[in-house]
């Protein structure tokens, strides 16, 4: 039996994905999480073969809650399942230790095979995915400017579009202001921008809010 737990911050999603996860007679939903710092304890607390992890949740991010969980369980395998497009957050995702990246407008079937596949050890993209990284390895002139962000960098820059304070994003990632500010100088001279204004476009344009 594999046992899977599900962090997703809404609870009617965890019971579909519940459901539909149950079908399959060997796997059984044993956790359920609603935020990151939830996921992370429960992680520690219990015996799980995979997590099943949104990218948008509150307190802690699907990007920080993944490389926390690489951190303390490095072989637990996560398979990232959320609304946002492979395009724009699937390379990041896979690079900090996912185990697979699935979008939400996936068959139901899919998100079985994915999960058994990455329970096994083994990586699950779906074909748009591996399209994407073919296309990716191809062509190297046009990366997005997004993509030349740090990590941490690319935090700040979707916590800036979604209309947060440096003193919201500071208090959200246990940063300090300065911290912060320094980080916002940064992501403006990468991307050749001038203002959060100009940051918040661009984010929405690309689908990172």
């Amino acid at each position: 039996m594999i046992k899977i737990i599900i962090a997703d911050d809404h609870a009617v999603v965890r019971t579909g994905l519940k459901q539909i996860i149950e079908s399959d007679p060997h796997l059984k939903v044993t956790g359920e999480a609603s935020s990151g710092f939830e996921l992370l304890e429960k992680i520690q607390e219990g015996n799980y073969d995979v997590v099943l992890l949104d990218i948008s949740m509150p307190g802690k991010d699907g990007l920080e809650t993944l490389k926390e969980i690489k951190r303390i369980k490095p072989k637990l395998p996560v398979l990232i399942f959320t609304v946002y497009p492979e395009d724009q957050y699937a390379v990041r995702l896979l690079k900090a230790g996912a185990a697979g990246y699935l979008n939400k407008e996936c068959e139901p079937e899919e998100l079985i095979e994915a999960i058994h596949r990455v329970a096994m050890g083994r990586k699950y993209v779906s074909e748009n995915l591996a399209e994407l990284l073919a296309q990716k390895l191809e062509d190297t002139s046009s990366v997005p400017l997004h993509e030349q962000l740090s990590d941490r960098e690319f935090q700040v820059l979707c916590l800036i579009a979604s209309g947060k304070t440096i003193k919201e994003i500071a208090d959200e990632l246990q940063l300090s202001s300065n911290t912060v500010s320094t980080y916002r100088i940064r992501i403006l001279e990468k991307m050749k921008m001038k203002n959060n204004a100009e940051l918040t476009h661009y984010a929405i344009k690309n689908g990172l809010v």
